[in-house]
């Protein structure tokens, strides 16, 4: 029995695969610390291009919009603008979009922040004594839970306060040794953050205005080392997943805008406390995929709760009828449409990101799952057309 070469090369290939993972498997510990440092070697390189592909959302639509004008011909037959200056122009606009909105967030939210941390104190106070008072009245009629109430009455004034303040200040003299070297070993992470961060910084903005160039650099590799169908169907998907996750990105910050404009135009017209801070805070949290304005709602619906209890009830009704509709109306048109993705498979994609990277994978793992399931409905459609099978 003769075999055929291409056999044979299966048969070499499939040896060398099971060597290779009989290998990986007995130095598998090695293996991992290898790729521990390998990822931490390359950590600021990966989170620049993190950077450069968020930014490159607003910066696209800046040279598509705003500067549409720069690639029309002049009187001389020249561009307006050269195309490198509308480039360096579109990110430095996008930098400063970016600040804008970082420095609107810190001032609209710290100062509310801190005036609500400042006097939640009191507040706490004063909600407890009103509930204590108000349990008191409804249960006026039964001896034994008043007298526990009136057992329960806190005073406030009764409170040590300088004990408290002298215990905190003997356990932080205990651990005065300690400091010297957390100081030390705090500096050294922060050094090691900024450095990171700068080299991150630097890589964004390099592929940021160079990434035709790269782009095409890219595809020689691809078509040099791979079959040529190979190489096609990688910058297939490649596009696939570019368009995917910037139509994510894109939509789920204007649902986060639509949904804390919402939540502050309904909070000021029923006249609440914390409107702004709330409605800025839900906007924040609703970046986080379904589970983001539950968050917001429940530190929006503990603030107003100090200050009263039937507002915060209106406030939690509230936010169930705003969660239908940007649920059932905004969500889908502005989110739901540009990813593609079923709801059930998008349930399926946050709580698999959440319990393998926490809020990364959240946000991460839509927009794959989105990607793979794109491709498996045209694996499966193509696979029923060349069997012409026609399911009902």
């Amino acid at each position: 029995m003769e075999i055929s070469r291409s056999t044979m090369k299966k048969l070499l290939l499939l040896i060398a695969f099971a060597a290779l993972a009989f290998t990986a498997f007995q130095w598998i510990d090695g293996m991992a610390a290898a790729l521990s440092f390998l990822a931490e070697l390359l950590s600021p390189f990966l989170g620049g291009a993190a950077l450069a592909f968020i930014l490159n959302v607003p910066m696209r639509f800046l040279e598509r919009n705003l500067f549409s004008w720069a690639g029309q011909k002049g009187r001389g037959g020249r561009e307006r603008l050269p195309k490198g200056l509308v480039r360096i122009l579109s990110l430095l606009l996008t930098f400063v979009l970016v600040a804008l909105v970082v420095l609107v967030l810190v001032l609209v939210i710290m100062p509310e922040l801190t005036e609500t941390i400042s006097g939640l104190t009191v507040t706490i106070q004063s909600a407890v004594t009103r509930f204590l008072l108000w349990a008191e009245e409804q249960f006026a009629n039964n001896p034994q839970v008043r007298q526990w109430l009136e057992n329960l009455t806190i005073d406030w004034r009764s409170i040590d306060w300088e004990s408290i303040l002298s215990r905190v200040a003997d356990f932080l003299r205990s651990g005065a040794g300690d400091v010297l070297n957390s100081t030390i070993s705090a500096a050294k992470s922060m050094v090691s953050v900024l450095t990171s961060s700068f080299i991150a910084f630097v890589f964004a903005c390099y592929i940021l205005l160079q990434k035709e160039k790269l782009g095409l650099q890219c595809r020689k590799v691809l078509f040099a080392l791979l079959p040529k169908n190979a190489a096609q169907q990688v910058i297939r998907v490649s596009s696939l997943s570019h368009r995917v996750f910037s139509s994510f990105i894109t939509g789920q910050c204007v649902e986060a805008m639509i949904l804390g404009t919402m939540f502050f135009i309904a909070m000021s017209l029923l006249r609440m406390p914390y409107a702004l801070l709330v409605g800025c805070l839900i906007a924040v949290t609703a970046l986080i995929p379904i589970v983001g304005a539950f968050i917001g709602c429940a530190v929006g619906a503990f603030l107003i709760l100090m200050v009263s209890p039937m507002q915060a009830l209106i406030f939690v009704v509230m936010f169930l009828i705003l969660q239908q509709v940007e649920g059932n109306l905004i969500y889908p048109h502005v989110v739901g449409s540009s990813v593609g993705l079923p709801s059930i498979w998008v349930l399926f994609a946050v709580t698999i990101g959440g319990s393998l990277m926490g809020v990364v994978g959240m946000l991460l793992f839509i927009p794959l799952t989105s990607v793979l399931y794109t491709l498996f409905r045209e694996f499966v459609y193509k696979r029923l057309q060349e069997r012409r099978i026609k399911v009902k």
